[in-house]
């Protein structure tokens, strides 16, 4: 079949691609790293495994859809005795930060998209259920799953109307969604969209990240060094950014006034990318989270910036916020909005954020603040500043968005829970 052909050309130049890639990029070496050797390594995994009788293989892009995928998992964990979680990643930035997630009985990069290997996998990891999130297609991991009878489902999904499988040319693509038992999609535009083409197993569900960021929220820990920097100050929060953000911010934080300070957390802590930071912000009273405790309280406090250079602690520090900034908005998109909205803190982010439903709803709701340039984030953040009413209105509007979205989660563990009895 012509697709097939053109999609397992594109699949192996891909992977030649990244090979090449390996030769100068960390991310693409760590990639083709993580894959050799990858067939003993899921033998070996799979062998220590005690027999079961339910094993259900979660397959994640990267960190962020991880997150939609965790409440999902740990529901499992929670109400399936003796189910074992087979987790996948296909970046390393999923796989180096959770390889050693405790929800997980083991946790593999996935093997490149192929025929051989599709079945090869299934015949070492013998999934009862499979779940794929939000943008995970892959032709012949789907089709081995389909012709073994083997559920597979999409959670947390979104379709927009330029999307090949709405095009004239998307016959081929349409034929992989059939291939999914059912298709949890967080809004009523995916649900129309895939009716039109005659894809109907689909279930409306929010977004399981509301879940997610709730529990997070109520389980609050205490992060002393974070307590004593923001003690008797409004902190803007600024996660998972990348350079162009941190340009804009340092523009902004000259301008801030006293009583304003800022916590960074890149969204990469490579030594390039930290020493990058560390002169961007030259100059600056700044004090870095790994050596903060070395430092005496009063040194902490006078600092105008906190740099968190570890990863994990991020949703954690939204709690300590007054305002929050998400990176990603001068690049491919924003990053993670909810794990700030929960706390109530309105949210700033740059342009590219139109792919993320969350983020176009707060903004029309006013709980968000689309900026382009460090002016106009500096004027939004100190009107802010200057209007406790606007202030307290913004943040209501966020924590109120997040709780009127939760319950995907349960939603999606009704439909699971029959295809694993089944």
């Amino acid at each position: 079949m012509f697709f097939t052909f053109i999609y397992r050309l594109f699949t192996f130049f891909y992977v030649c691609a990244i090979h090449a890639a390996a030769l100068f990029v960390p991310k693409a070496a760590l990639w083709v790293k993580g894959r050799r050797q990858i067939w003993q390594t899921i033998a070996q995994s799979m062998a220590a495994l005690p027999p079961t009788g339910k094993r259900v293989w979660v397959h994640c892009a990267s960190l962020g859809e991880f997150e939609q995928g965790r409440p999902i998992i740990e529901t499992l964990k929670q109400q399936v005795n003796g189910v074992q979680i087979i987790l996948t990643f296909y970046s390393p930035s999923g796989f180096e930060v959770r390889k050693n997630y405790p929800f997980a009985d083991a946790v593999f990069y996935l093997p490149p998209d192929s025929p051989r290997n599709a079945q090869r996998w299934l015949a070492a990891v013998k999934p009862t259920l499979a779940v794929f999130v939000k943008y995970e297609f892959w032709l012949f991991y789907l089709s081995a799953l389909h012709g073994a009878n083997i559920p597979v489902a999409l959670v947390s999904a979104i379709f927009r109307p330029n999307q090949a499988f709405f095009r004239w040319y998307g016959i081929g693509f349409r034929r992989v969604l059939r291939y999914y038992r059912g298709i949890f999609v967080q809004d009523r535009r995916s649900v129309a969209l895939l009716c039109s083409i005659g894809v109907n197993q689909t279930i409306l569900a929010p977004d399981t990240r509301f879940d997610r960021v709730l529990a997070t929220a109520s389980q609050a820990i205490n992060i002393p060094i974070a307590a004593n920097f923001a003690a008797g100050r409004r902190v803007v929060v600024c996660g998972s950014t990348w350079t162009k953000d941190e340009q804009l911010l340092q523009q902004v934080m000259l301008q801030a006034p006293p009583d304003v300070c800022f916590m960074i957390a890149p969204h990469e802590v490579t030594p390039m990318r930290l020493t990058q930071l560390k002169s961007l912000l030259a100059g600056m009273p700044v004090v870095w989270y790994s050596t903060a405790h070395h430092q005496t309280p009063a040194k902490i406090a006078d600092a105008k910036v906190m740099v968190i250079d570890n990863v994990g602690m991020l949703a954690q520090l939204y709690g300590y916020g007054t305002f929050a900034y998400v990176g990603g908005g001068f690049g491919a998109g924003i990053h993670n909005v909810l794990e700030a909205a929960v706390f109530g803190l309105p949210v700033f982010f740059g342009p590219a954020h139109h792919k993320f439903i969350e983020a176009v709803q707060l903004v029309q709701l006013g709980g968000a603040f689309v900026v382009h340039n460090a002016e106009q984030l500096s004027q939004t953040l100190f009107t802010l500043l200057a209007n406790e009413e606007a202030l307290r209105k913004a943040s209501g509007i966020c924590k109120q968005y997040v709780h009127e979205n939760k319950g995907g989660t349960a939603i999606i563990m009704q439909n699971l829970m029959g295809w694993l009895s089944g």
